[in-house]
């Protein structure tokens, strides 16, 4: 008789080798999408890319060239998400995906803009200040993430919870559509940038509600004013960029005091309307009011014999 090491040695003899069954452990493939389903994360990774490239133009010194690819970035932002809506292509990697991009191009581009352009000459100070921009540009991306699944309520339900990332990148960047326009004789002073810099990052993490377009209606009346002024602001874009984005920048901050007076409005309308709904059951349960025996209630407007 053969011994078993003979027998395992024999070309003919196949030896099964059971492999240890991981439990609890499935492994989830990538599902297959459509190319129009890959239309909005495409875009996204073009944004990222905008603020990768928005760095290389910093380093090499072209700074309007890093402030050009910042704003395409962000144009791309704004079009991913509607894209995706529109094709019915939201998904939770895509939502991932966007916030990524969002804080390399709105939050490490912009800061790393700014401190190759004029922070750098407060050394550890200045790399303080633009890295206190990117941690709250950070802070607004989780928050916002955050408050997907929850409900918001009726006050803020129309209006973003502080500066957008986009917006804040936009704002921060004011100084150099200034300096681009009129010269560094002030907006280019680091300590003028300092305080900027920290203002618009306190706004990004502040509760204060800010204009969201995304459930703003234009009345029947105001649409053909408001597509002339749309057509007026792409001119002027188009010809002189850099004081557009300034009145721009100026007019959206303008925005924030009639966003909260109109956020408080609804509060106090909310708060109205959860009082009253509170003092109805109590109303309805109360029980009627009979006058005491021997006593004969007569209407006020009935004629006494």
């Amino acid at each position: 008789m053969r011994t078993i090491r003979e027998k395992m040695a024999s070309p003919h003899v196949r030896v099964r080798v059971r492999r240890p069954k991981m439990r609890g452990m499935k492994v989830r493939r990538i599902q297959q999408f459509s190319v129009n389903r890959m239309v909005p994360n495409i875009l996204t990774l073009l944004a990222l890319c905008a603020g990768m490239t928005a760095i290389r133009f910093a380093l090499n010194g072209n700074f309007q060239g890093a402030v050009y690819a910042i704003l395409v970035a962000g144009v791309l932002d704004g079009l991913d998400g509607r894209v995706a809506r529109l094709l019915k292509a939201t998904s939770h990697f895509g939502a991932e995906l966007d916030s990524l991009s969002d804080f390399i191009s709105f939050g490490v581009a912009p800061a790393t803009v700014l401190y190759l352009w004029t922070m750098s000459a407060l050394n550890s100070v200045g790399w303080a200040i633009v890295l206190l921009y990117a941690v709250c540009c950070a802070l607004r991306l989780a928050r916002f993430n955050t408050q997907l699944a929850a409900e918001p309520a009726p006050a803020t339900a129309g209006f973003f919870t502080g500066v957008p990332a986009p917006g804040g990148a936009g704002l921060v960047l004011m100084p150099l559509y200034a300096s681009f326009e009129w010269g560094d004789w002030l907006v280019r002073s680091p300590y003028v940038s300092a305080v900027w810099i920290a203002g618009v990052a306190f706004l990004m993490v502040s509760r204060i509600p800010t204009l969201s377009l995304k459930k703003f209606h234009v009345p029947h009346d105001y649409v053909m004013p408001t597509l002339l002024g749309v057509g007026l602001l792409a001119a002027f874009a188009t010809t002189a960029p850099w004081p557009t984005l300034v009145f721009v920048g100026l007019l959206y901050l303008g925005t924030i005091p009639l966003t909260v007076r109109a956020a408080a409005r609804l509060r106090r309308a909310a708060e109205v309307k959860k009082s009253e709904a509170a003092e109805a059951p109590a109303l309805l349960a109360a029980p009627p009011q009979t006058p005491p025996l021997g006593d004969t209630a007569v209407p006020p407007n009935e004629w006494r014999h």
